[in-house]
C-alpha cells in the first residue's frame, strides 16, 4: 500500500491512524500542500487523484480517495481490530460523531476555503483565525452534549476501544489547539482526545512525528 499524505493534513491524519490501529503498513508519498504553490495541484499528483485532495490511498494497482472511504476500506479488508461496533445502532451513532467533524467542522476549515477567503474577500489572519475558531466551536459543542453523560461513552466516544469517531476527533482537537481554541468548555472532548493520545497508534500518527514535518 502506498499512502500520500501530508503531516498536517486532518484528512490524513485521520488515514494514518486507522493504519495504524489495523497494523498496517504503508509506503508514505509525501504532498506538500504549501511549497512549490502546493504539490497537491501538480500533473504528477492530480493524476492519482483529480480533487487534487489528500488522502489518496493505493491498494492493489486501486486509488482510493477521501478519508472516511478509506477507513471504511480499511475496515472491510481488514475487520481486526473493529473500528465500527458490531451492533447497527452503534454503527450509526459513531458514523454520526465521525460526520460532525468530517462533514460540518473539517470542509469549512480546510485551506482551500481560508485561501479563498484572503485571496477573494481580503480577510486578514486575525479573521481567518476567528472564522476557523467559530467552525471549531461550534462543532465542538455538538460534540460535547452528544458525548456528555451518555452510557455508550467509555474512555473513548464509543465504549472504551477506539473507533472511527476518535479517529476523525483528534486531528481535529491538533487543529484547534493549532489556532488557538480554548478547550475548556470541552472537557469530555479533552479527556477522549487525551487518552487516544496515550495509546501508540495515535501518538504514532501525530503530526510532529511525520517525516515531512516543517
Amino acid at each position: 500500500m502506498e499512502l500520500f499524505t501530508y503531516f498536517r493534513s486532518s484528512a490524513a491524519y485521520r488515514v494514518r491512524i486507522a493504519l495504524n490501529l489495523k497494523g498496517l503498513q504503508a509506503d508514505y508519498r509525501y504532498v506538500h500542500l504549501v511549497k512549490d504553490g502546493g504539490q497537491q495541484h501538480k500533473p504528477e499528483y492530480l493524476a492519482v487523484n483529480p480533487q487534487g485532495f489528500l488522502p489518496a490511498l493505493v491498494d492493489q494497482g486501486h486509488v482510493l480517495t477521501q478519508s472516511l472511504a478509506i477507513i471504511e476500506y480499511l475496515e472491510e479488508t481488514h475487520p481486526q481490530p473493529p473500528l465500527l461496533p458490531r451492533d447497527a445502532l452503534g454503527r450509526a451513532r459513531v458514523r454520526a460523531l465521525a460526520q460532525v467533524v468530517a462533514c460540518d467542522i473539517h470542509p469549512v476549515n480546510n485551506q482551500r476555503i481560508i485561501k479563498y477567503l484572503e485571496q477573494v474577500f481580503g480577510a486578514d489572519e486575525a479573521t481567518r483565525k476567528r472564522w476557523i475558531q467559530r467552525w471549531v466551536r461550534d462543532g465542538f459543542s455538538s460534540l460535547e452534549k452528544l458525548l456528555s453523560d451518555q452510557p455508550a461513552t467509555g474512555k473513548c466516544c464509543h465504549g472504551d476501544r477506539p473507533t472511527l469517531a476518535d479517529i476523525c476527533l483528534v486531528p481535529q482537537v491538533f487543529n484547534a489547539r493549532r489556532f488557538e481554541v480554548d478547550m475548556t468548555a470541552f472537557p469530555v472532548l479533552k479527556r477522549i482526545n487525551d487518552h487516544c493520545l496515550s495509546l501508540e497508534a495515535f501518538a504514532d500518527a501525530a503530526p510532529e512525528k511525520q517525516a515531512d514535518a516543517t
